[in-house]
């Protein structure tokens, strides 16, 4: 199913994450969450621009407007100048929880987006999974959740895969597009006898899940329906964050990863940890949703 893995970027970055693919301009945008960076990354020239902020930033989508990003900051959602580097406060998320963070985050097909938080102490079921709608508002959809992480959205709209990831699980919510209505959970994936935690998803034209292992040295593909492994993807770093589908065809397959937390031995065994990664793929994964200009 897969090429070679090929590092782009040697960025040693200490928490990359959400790469987001725009396939209007042709960038891989992705964030260095504990660096306070934004990347926009250029295949076609090989340079990653980093806009450096003033507090961790966990996520980022583009918006139907080409010159702004949505960020996902440690307090709240901003709208990004890309040129100006210039920030706006949207809304802010969980103010009176200040041992929180935001942590992964997409938009659906909407153009709605969604973002987890997470407990900076790694405490268990301190955080929550939240919808900013169209109309600006931002609504609580889970509770007691520990790591939010990855999210996608099958070709119909009909469901929505989720990962809180001490859980070792991927749920499947019915899900409602024209409402943003979650309806009945079901356990897809279990991930307790593989290598490492399940992180962040994307998820291919066959309906078939991409899933970044943090600790686990690799990107495995599930078939959601059996709950069965397809395939693995075996990177030389230690901690595999997210992957994302971009390139022209959408069959390159882009994975981000981190070295928080690691040791000198760790970090020996694994230089690369921290780079920007891809490889080639034979089938091709869904497009990027942009955020809605309504907000």
């Amino acid at each position: 199913m897969t090429g070679k893995i090929e590092l782009l970027v040697d960025a040693k970055a200490e928490l990359g994450e959400g790469p987001c693919w725009d396939r209007r301009t042709g960038m891989l945008y992705w964030v260095d969450i504990e660096g306070k960076k934004v990347c926009a990354f250029n295949p076609a020239t090989g340079k990653n621009r980093e806009i450096v902020l003033n507090q961790q930033v966990s996520a980022v989508v583009p918006t139907l407007n080409k010159d702004k990003l949505i960020v996902a900051m440690e307090k709240g959602l901003f709208y990004l100048q890309e040129r100006t580097e210039e920030l706006q406060l949207i809304t802010e998320v969980e103010k009176n929880l200040p041992d929180n963070r935001t942590n992964d985050g997409k938009c659906d097909a909407y153009g709605r987006f969604w973002i987890g938080t997470m407990s900076k102490k790694e405490e268990k079921e301190q955080g929550a999974l939240y919808c900013l709608d169209t109309n600006g508002e931002l609504t609580k959809k889970l509770d007691n959740i520990s790591t939010s992480n990855g999210l996608a959205w099958d070709k119909t709209n009909n469901y929505m895969y989720y990962i809180d990831t001490p859980t070792q699980k991927v749920l499947r919510y019915d899900f409602a597009l024209d409402t943003a209505i979650l309806g009945k959970a079901v356990e897809v994936i279990d991930f307790s006898n593989e290598d490492g935690f399940p992180d962040g998803m994307t998820i291919d034209q066959e309906g078939m899940l991409w899933i970044a292992h943090w600790g686990g040295s690799k990107v495995s593909r599930w078939n959601p329906n059996t709950n069965m492994k397809l395939e693995d993807i075996e990177l030389p770093v230690l901690n595999v964050t997210s992957c994302t589908f971009g390139g022209e065809n959408l069959q390159e397959l882009y994975i981000t990863t981190a070295r928080t937390g690691m040791n000198e031995e760790q970090l020996e065994k694994y230089p690369l940890s921290g780079g920007l990664f891809k490889v080639t793929t034979t089938v091709a994964g869904m497009q990027t949703a942009f955020l809605a200009e309504s907000i």
